[in-house]
């Protein structure tokens, strides 16, 4: 009974401690004064582009009926996530950067780590939906049309939701299950689950094996089905025997491959960085946040030859309108 008692003490204290969280206080990136104006408009201008790019991409895709293709339904549905989760954190960093208090209530930091998460590991299962597809379209090219029907392409965008969803709401349980009678001070800017930890006077041992569990499953299954489909690819476009076939069949899968890189080299910066360097983790998150949603569009605009052609007929349109 006394041990039964003395959990359930600790429950109730947990419980009070955690009620009495209404908000916590995002510290930022920590810059003088005299620059808070410079990185707000840093960020606008960035925040700005992602909108543009992202936006635009959509518009292309949506409107041309060339470009209803599964590649191009895939990389629609990239764009909305690099539009989402970068509005998810964007706005709220540049209204503290301006603000004396520079809080964050406690319930939308909970949203914002869940929808952070949710998009962050969507986004990379439908890169890896993407190499699928590029593997049938090249590998198989007689079924493509049967292995990457409509129907295929929604079950695996919807696969991809639902396994953000499913690692959102664990991190989120684990992570707000916590105590948090230590501080309320997040030092970044925005509600990650690593600074979170920090605050917490609870054991934080559960919490980062579940984070790296989750790590495991999303990471592992989602690189092998890259690099495995891109062995094929290489294996299959080096039997080509016409360089022209092979620059072809290579075009396709560059820009793919770009993005892909541009995405994992950023989070391993920014989930490599030394924890007692938080700046510097903070400056990595920037360019995961920012730059990564900024660039996509350009890869894939400046690379591929169909939406270069799209681009241009909107232009012309407009040409004529005016």
């Amino acid at each position: 009974m006394g041990d039964k008692e003395r959990v359930n003490h600790s429950d109730v204290i947990d419980f009070i401690h955690n009620s009495e969280v209404t908000d916590f206080i995002l510290v930022g990136i920590r810059v003088r004064p005299e620059l808070h104006s410079v990185l707000f408009l840093l960020f606008l201008i960035i925040y700005g582009m992602v909108l543009l790019g992202n936006l635009s991409m959509i518009g292309i895709i949506v409107t041309d009926p060339r470009l209803n293709t599964p590649m191009y339904f895939f990389l629609g549905n990239l764009s909305v996530i690099d539009l989402s989760y970068s509005t998810v954190i964007v706005p709220k960093a540049m209204v503290n950067i301006l603000s004396q208090k520079k809080t964050i209530s406690f319930v939308g930091c909970v949203a914002q780590l869940f929808l952070y998460a949710l998009f962050m590991v969507t986004e990379a299962f439908v890169l890896a939906a993407m190499a699928y597809d590029r593997f049938t379209a090249i590998c198989n090219p007689l079924l493509y049309s049967v292995r990457m029907s409509r129907s295929v392409c929604v079950q695996l965008v919807a696969g991809s939701y639902l396994c953000g969803w499913v690692s959102s709401i664990l991190q989120i349980s684990v992570t707000f299950s916590m105590s948090f009678c230590a501080s309320r001070v997040i030092d970044h800017f925005y509600c990650d689950s690593n600074p979170i930890e920090k605050i917490s006077c609870s054991n934080t041992f559960i919490n980062k094996m579940v984070s790296l569990s989750l790590a495991v499953l999303i990471i592992l299954p989602t690189i092998i089905v890259i690099v495995v489909s891109y062995m094929y690819i290489v294996s299959t476009v080096l039997k080509i025997r016409s360089s022209e076939g092979r620059k072809k069949a290579f075009s396709t899968c560059s820009s793919h491959l770009g993005v892909v890189s541009l995405l994992y080299g950023t989070v391993s910066f920014v989930y490599l960085t030394p924890p007692n360097n938080p700046e510097l983790r903070k400056i990595a998150s920037v360019c995961y946040i920012l730059f990564t949603p900024m660039l996509n569009p350009l890869i894939y605009s400046l690379r591929n030859k169909d939406v270069k052609e799209a681009v241009k007929k909107v232009l012309c349109k407009k040409d004529v309108l005016l």
